[in-house]
């Protein structure tokens, strides 16, 4: 019994059987049988890493073996020695706070990434005198919902101490930290007019000329995009990150579409998001397979039919008729 027991795990701990023989250390694998070719031995996943930096100044941090958003900052947070709820987001290949550079879903394999964290603290009073404030809410993928745009002449335009890059941390002591974007924009939309209301922001914490324009145009070209035609480590709310080829020219342009009109109805913008509902729009014969598509995945969402329609037909009858 002995001797069985001790054939069993070497069985198990050294070298491999064969029919019940166990090879030798060096034997050559047996030949696959006639006709049928041996098995490729598993593709090795390459190593990704990734350097890193504060945004406002840091040494060069290297990063690696994330598959989300909020592993990522965990790992930038471990590099620097400070609290991943200290980064506010990050972007790709510039210490500014330029939301066309903002990491959203994809990263070039050559992208550096800048992270910003929290600064200072300020309070403003905001009164609604019109239905829309001019702001268009976007959030990191880790609990955080931030400014990236202010529309020129707008009620928030005429507060100069409201920025491009600030974070949303609460509404009338309501804190919004742990909301998504769409949830902060339904919030600020649902306030009523006339009645002032308080916004607590936290701004990134500056350092040279950091700090970008106050407003962009709705038209932004290449805003959300990596370098096309390159690989891309893709992350994803739901499921592991994905090694890709980057997106062909007509899913940018369906996207940046998805993504301006995202902001018309919702007041938000979100590369990632729009990515995926080109994704989902791409393999839907109709407006209603469509929507059923976006309830199954982006259901929290309720976006309303007249939207769903458009994003259809930006998607699936693109102007000029190329797909």
């Amino acid at each position: 019994m002995r001797r069985a027991g001790r054939h069993g795990r070497e069985a198990q701990e050294g070298s491999p059987m064969e029919n019940g023989v166990r090879q030798e250390p060096g034997t050559p694998e047996p030949p696959a049988a006639e006709g049928i070719p041996a098995p490729r031995p598993p593709r090795a996943r390459p190593r990704l890493v990734f350097h890193t930096q504060l945004a406002h100044g840091s040494p060069t941090g290297r990063i690696e073996g994330f598959t989300n958003v909020k592993e990522l900052y965990a790992k930038i947070a471990e590099v620097f020695s400070i609290s991943p709820t200290e980064i506010l987001f990050c972007t790709l290949n510039t210490h500014k706070v330029d939301m066309q550079k903002l990491l959203g879903g994809q990263i070039g394999l050559e992208d550096f990434i800048f992270a910003h964290v929290r600064g200072e603290t300020k309070e403003v009073e905001v009164t609604k005198t019109e239905d829309a404030l001019g702001l268009t809410i976007t959030d990191n993928g880790a609990g955080y919902a931030f400014i990236k745009r202010i529309k020129e002449g707008s009620i928030i335009n005429r507060i100069q101490t409201v920025c491009v890059g600030d974070s949303i941390e609460a509404i009338n002591d309501h804190t919004i930290v742990g909301c998504r974007h769409y949830e902060v924009a339904r919030m600020l939309r649902e306030l009523p007019r006339a009645q002032p209301f308080t916004l607590r922001l936290v701004q990134p914490k500056k350092a040279f000329d950091m700090i970008g324009q106050r407003t962009r145009s709705s038209k932004s070209p290449g805003e959300g995009r990596v370098a096309s035609g390159k690989e891309t480590l893709r992350l994803r709310a739901q499921g592991p990150a994905t090694l890709e080829n980057g997106p062909s020219p007509f899913e940018e342009e369906a996207a940046s579409q998805v993504d301006d009109l995202l902001e018309s109805y919702m007041g938000i913008r979100d590369s990632e998001l729009a990515s995926t509902m080109v994704e989902v729009a791409k393999g839907s014969p109709s407006v209603a397979q469509l929507a059923r598509g976006l309830d199954s995945v982006l259901g929290e969402f309720a976006f309303p039919q007249e939207f769903v329609a458009e994003v259809w037909a930006a998607v699936c009858h693109p102007k000029g008729g190329q797909e």
